[in-house]
């Protein structure tokens, strides 16, 4: 099985951490975030590792090299340009017929090779694994008629939803909507899908997720790998 990882972002959003390392790179307890995730593919039976890098590649390699370290062999694609989150995949050589992909800042115990069963089972063309969150207002949210007559009060409701935990499984169909210039975004790609009425099957996932995109998420998911890491 194998699996592509993107990490080719400046990690904006985590500044002033990502001043000096790029976001996967992060250490978290004894090392980077990005490591934990290749240990867990590698636990996952996957056999084979991408990684789809730009700003400050060469710490990526210096530090992963070819993956003898932990026993799964990595290998590269290098943006000259950024490419987006789903440009880089179309010029990465010898995809499978179906394959995982994912962001290098996650920090998840879903089983990746649970989840890429799941999508050969369903015949997906692409299946994204969720996660669902609940955002509090902080307001009381008011209905009313068009006579201006309120019809429902609601003080600070909680309202649920679904989002992406960007960790996805593509079947190699796919590669064929996706550009060879210019940057196209994984949310442009799912566009396309949608507008071709290919399927895209979303698995929900109530376990632990933590995307460390903020400073405050980056914290959480330091104290929260200590509790867990021992199961990952």
């Amino acid at each position: 099985m194998q699996a592509i990882i993107l990490a080719g972002g400046k990690g904006t959003r985590l500044k002033p951490y990502t001043t000096v390392l790029p976001k996967p790179l992060m250490p978290i307890g004894d090392c980077p975030i990005l490591e934990v995730v290749v240990r867990q593919l590698k636990k996952n039976c996957f056999n084979k590792i991408t990684m789809a890098i730009g700003h400050q590649h060469d710490l990526f390699m210096a530090f992963f090299g070819n993956g003898e370290k932990w026993g799964i062999p990595i290998d590269y694609y290098i943006e000259n340009d950024p490419l987006g989150t789903a440009g880089p995949i179309c010029h990465i050589q010898n995809i499978e017929d179906n394959f995982l992909m994912m962001n290098g800042d996650i920090l998840t115990d879903l089983s990746f090779q649970e989840l890429f069963k799941i999508h050969k089972e369903k015949k997906a063309d692409l299946t994204i694994a969720t996660h669902q969150r609940v955002q509090t207002i902080n307001y009381g949210t008011l209905e009313y008629d068009k006579e201006g007559r309120l019809t429902t009060f609601i003080e600070k409701p909680s309202i649920p939803f679904s989002v992406s935990m960007g960790v996805y499984v593509l079947s190699r169909s796919v590669l064929r909507l996706i550009p060879k210039k210019g940057r196209f975004d994984f949310p442009d790609l799912v566009q396309k899908m949608l507008a071709e009425k290919m399927y895209v099957y979303c698995h929900p996932y109530d376990g632990y997720w933590m995307d460390i995109g903020r400073p405050e998420d980056y914290e959480q998911a330091i104290e929260d790998y200590d509790k867990m890491k021992d199961m990952l």
